[in-house]
């Protein structure tokens, strides 16, 4: 990863501090040599003014960036996760898919590290790299290809105090999307300010349940159902499933959408203990105007992490994969699906940083 860029105004002077690294692929494919591709940052940043934004073709190629960053780079997960409890809950007036979930539970979190080791993290830092493909919107029944000529390549950085306290910032072929949480909104908006910033109430981010905060999703599953066993890539694994309730689909639906349902489900491996594979699915009913039919959108997302290794003796994913599929149908909209694919890649991980206070977590000065 590049975390520096030569400062181009004097050939003398310090380097220049880039915000969100970026993968060294996608600097050297700026130019056939360090100071071309230098200029070309330099101009590729200052192309995110809002005059530049008057182009439809540039307009149309951010929409596209933010879309996708939206959709599978920084989306949030609808169940609050509560860390103020001992996973170690009693099972004796529990159902037996309860109480198997509990277990489970108990040995992922021996697997992560322990109780006692996921407990002393008060903080995260997390660099990585990101590549994403993505398919145009095709007829219900017809077979969808990734375009992997329009590979996208990037880099985000994400802070972290507690699931409600959270900062990231992605930066994908020069598009750029910040989000967070302070505990009592979460916010996302991009680089283009012409784009209003969306908010609502705090929630955590699906990056963190993909195997980067065991302690978290250990208190997302401990209210879970097992409702049986699947082979995944090779692993017998448990299948763990969580529900949306109602009063929480209602609070997250806005004026315009209803959320019809949200359901996640977690796939542990039996050999292991870990998580192998992260589900959710989603069903939105879009409103339109009097009299006409109701369009609906589905998505269905599915996260398979990979090369857990220890960090301060805590168990981590380093990379990943994960899949997006969008269906749209209604009786005035014909049936649509849409592919996209996130790769990841973890580069550096750091626990309980000194200085990382509330401060850190300010919201946009247009939401405060």
């Amino acid at each position: 990863m590049r975390r520096l860029c030569p400062n181009i105004d004097r050939e003398d002077g310090l380097e220049t501090v880039l915000e969100v690294p970026i993968p060294e692929e996608m600097f050297t494919s700026m130019g056939t040599n360090l100071g071309l591709r230098c200029q070309n940052m330099l101009t590729w940043m200052k192309a995110q003014t809002s005059d530049k934004w008057s182009s439809p073709v540039i307009a149309g190629r951010f929409n596209e960036l933010r879309f996708l960053l939206y959709l599978v780079g920084s989306p949030l997960i609808p169940l609050q996760v509560q860390l103020g409890h001992s996973i170690h809950r009693p099972v004796k007036d529990c159902s037996i898919e309860a109480s198997t979930a509990k277990y489970i539970v108990q040995q992922y979190t021996a697997a992560t590290g322990g109780q006692l080791a996921l407990n002393s993290v008060h903080s995260m830092c997390v660099t990585g790299q990101v590549k994403f493909k993505t398919s145009n919107f095709h007829r219900g029944n017809e077979r969808i290809e990734l375009k992997k000529c329009t590979e996208e390549a990037g880099g985000f950085v994400l802070w972290q105090k507690n699931p409600d306290l959270w900062c990231l910032e992605l930066l994908v072929s020069g598009c750029k999307v910040s989000c967070g949480s302070n505990g009592k909104i979460s916010w996302r908006h991009s680089s283009n300010q012409q784009t209003p910033i969306s908010k609502g109430p705090p929630r955590p981010l699906r990056r963190f349940l993909q195997g980067l905060d065991p302690r978290a999703t250990a208190n997302l599953f401990i209210d879970a159902m097992c409702i049986g066993e699947r082979l995944i890539n090779d692993e017998d694994c448990f299948i763990l499933k969580l529900e949306t309730s109602p009063a929480i689909r209602e609070a997250q639906s806005g004026p315009n959408y209803d959320v019809i349902h949200h359901t996640i489900w977690g796939y542990f491996s039996q050999r292991s203990g870990l998580l192998i594979q992260f589900e959710d699915s989603r069903l939105l009913r879009m409103k339109t105007q009097v009299g006409d039919e109701d369009v609906f959108w589905e998505t269905s997302t599915e996260s398979v992490m990979e090369d857990y290794k220890y960090v301060d003796g805590v168990n981590i994913a380093h990379s990943g994969k994960t899949s997006v599929t969008i269906f749209r149908y209604g009786e005035q909209s014909a049936n649509h699906k849409r592919e996209l694919e996130e790769r990841w890649k973890i580069e550096d991980v750091d626990f309980n940083l000194w200085g990382l206070t509330m401060e850190s977590f300010l919201p946009p000065a247009d939401l405060e």
